[in-house]
């Protein structure tokens, strides 16, 4: 991962969509659960189930795991998954109360920290640093599905690395910073989401000058109109 080029595409991205306020919680144990319910889903599906939620209990842990696991999953139905994600919700209440909390967790340094959210079934490396990132400000960069794919077109990755090697590769380029962390992954979501698709808008894309792929396409379909002219 090259520091330069991999700064260059965050001014990029931030010059394009500017800040985008994440993660939106109003309590480090509310990203955390958000951070559950978004597995597999869009973001608004996960506030509407939160809303839902807290319609029916105060947002703690305690209180979920004193819900019965068929109301917590009602409430969670716009998520997805919804029973699914009543039991891991449950289980990572449970290893947030066992580890003490949010005053035992966040004492813990950054490693074992990381290790004991993973260590609850149903949470992920993804799901462990979003946690990380955005509850308890630590730096630790989240890697997702949008960042392989932007990244990989990019050709800043080959695109078959694992989640620890692409993460690596970012904090040793960028250097450990909590605020160009949280805002990065941010703007990358929000690109890939609107422009960075399956099937992408290269015609719009503010990555464009400096994407082989983006190149490629472009290429693709002047060849393609040259022989339908």
């Amino acid at each position: 991962m090259n520091p330069e080029r991999c700064r260059a595409v965050y001014a990029a991205l931030e010059a394009a969509y500017g800040p985008q306020g994440w993660w939106p919680a109003q309590t480090p144990f509310e990203v955390m659960v958000g951070a559950v319910l978004t597995q597999n889903t869009a973001w608004t599906n996960v506030e509407r189930a939160l809303a839902r939620l807290t319609g029916r209990i105060a947002l703690t842990a305690e209180a979920i795991l004193a819900l019965d696991e068929a109301d917590l999953a009602d409430a969670l139905r716009p998520s997805g998954y919804f029973n699914i994600k009543a039991r891991r919700l449950r289980s990572f209440c449970e290893g947030f109360l066992a580890g003490g909390g949010l005053p035992g967790l966040g004492a813990l340094d950054t490693a074992p920290l990381r290790q004991h959210l993973l260590a609850i079934p149903g949470v992920g490396p993804e799901t462990a640093d979003d946690m990380l990132l955005y509850a308890f400000a630590r730096p630790v960069f989240v890697v997702d599905a949008y960042t392989r794919r932007v990244f990989t077109r990019l050709r800043l990755l080959r695109g078959d690395e694992g989640y620890e090697t692409i993460r690596a590769a970012f904090e040793t380029a960028l250097g450990a910073d909590v605020p160009l962390f949280n805002a990065y992954h941010a703007l990358i979501v929000r690109h890939g989401k609107e422009v960075c698709r399956k099937h992408p808008r290269c015609d719009c894309c503010c990555l464009r000058g400096g994407c082989p792929a983006g190149h490629e396409q472009g290429a693709a379909l002047r060849v393609k109109a040259s022989l339908h002219s």
